[in-house]
């Protein structure tokens, strides 16, 4: 499977359709179309659904599927190409990294400083999704680290414990009944509408906490970041169970966060693939990375 053909995909998928395709790529429809029908008969299903009236291509289930893999494989050869045309003695090139909501994404912006004030041509790149797009996207070689917050499998990792934690609690409006309240206990969340994260280990946090049973709970809808969400609070559609200081709660904001008690707290790992092959920029960052966390 060429990347080239890869590339003519979705350019379909994107332009969604073969003749503005073939007008972008500067190759003849006739040609494109051949290239595709192969592809699919190389795959054994058929990607797209081809349009009579109007000849709009809609991609079918196989295709969306398709395209996503197709989009990671790009990517990484293009990351690896990258890679190689900047190797030289000069430390230079790009790292991505990946993590979910934290305040302690702090440290990776003071390394992040520390590192380019010395190799300037060190590029970031940062990802934001919750744990399981982030172990995704890391071993399938498109980030080098991922930051993971709570509780994670680590076996299959090399990683580093970040110097602080986070804190669970329940985001509100100010002028909500409980905005007095200096905690939130458990039976404060029973009779509310509820608005939490859908990650996956979320629900197994809140259960150590002592919520065995969330059906019982009033859940009016999940995030996945919680900027949304914390919209979703602001005009009064419930009250979201989210991590601290990743919302304003100023004196200019109409917001304020109450910790749970007793008080649930998070650790935070950042890590990587054992056996990783870093480039030399990931090098130093993790190298930068390791003195930012010894020195708190």
């Amino acid at each position: 499977m060429e990347l080239r053909i890869l590339k003519y995909f979705l350019a379909i998928a994107r332009e969604g359709s073969i003749i503005k395709a073939a007008e972008t790529l500067y190759i003849t429809q006739p040609t494109l179309s051949r290239q595709i029908i192969d592809l699919e008969d190389q795959l054994g299903t058929k990607l797209l659904v081809r349009g009579n009236k109007n000849k709009k291509i809609t991609l079918t289930e196989d295709g969306i599927r398709f395209r996503k893999r197709a989009e990671e494989i790009v990517e990484l050869a293009e990351r690896t190409e990258m890679e190689f045309k900047t190797q030289s003695e000069e430390i230079s090139g790009d790292i991505y990294i990946g993590g979910g909501e934290t305040d302690s994404m702090r440290f990776i912006a003071k390394t992040m400083i520390k590192l380019q004030k010395q190799y300037p041509n060190i590029r970031f790149h940062l990802y934001s999704g919750n744990a399981d797009d982030i172990t995704e996207k890391l071993d399938n070689g498109l980030l080098d680290f991922g930051v993971l917050i709570g509780p994670a499998s680590l076996e299959n990792y090399n990683y580093l414990k970040f110097p602080t934690t986070d804190i669970w609690g329940l985001l509100m409006k100010k002028n909500s009944s409980m905005a007095s309240k200096k905690y939130i206990k458990i039976n404060d969340l029973e009779n509310i509408p509820l608005i939490v994260s859908n990650q996956s280990l979320v629900e197994n946090q809140i259960a150590g906490w002592g919520i065995k049973d969330f059906s019982k709970l009033n859940i009016v809808g999940t995030y996945n970041l919680v900027f949304n969400a914390s919209l979703m609070v602001d005009e009064g559609f419930g009250y979201a169970l989210c991590l601290d200081k990743l919302v304003n709660t100023s004196c200019e904001s109409t917001l304020c966060f109450k910790p749970l008690s007793p008080i649930l707290e998070v650790n935070l790992d950042i890590i990587w693939k054992k056996n990783q092959v870093f480039s030399k920029a990931a090098t130093k960052f993790l190298e930068f990375l390791a003195i930012e966390f010894n020195q708190k």
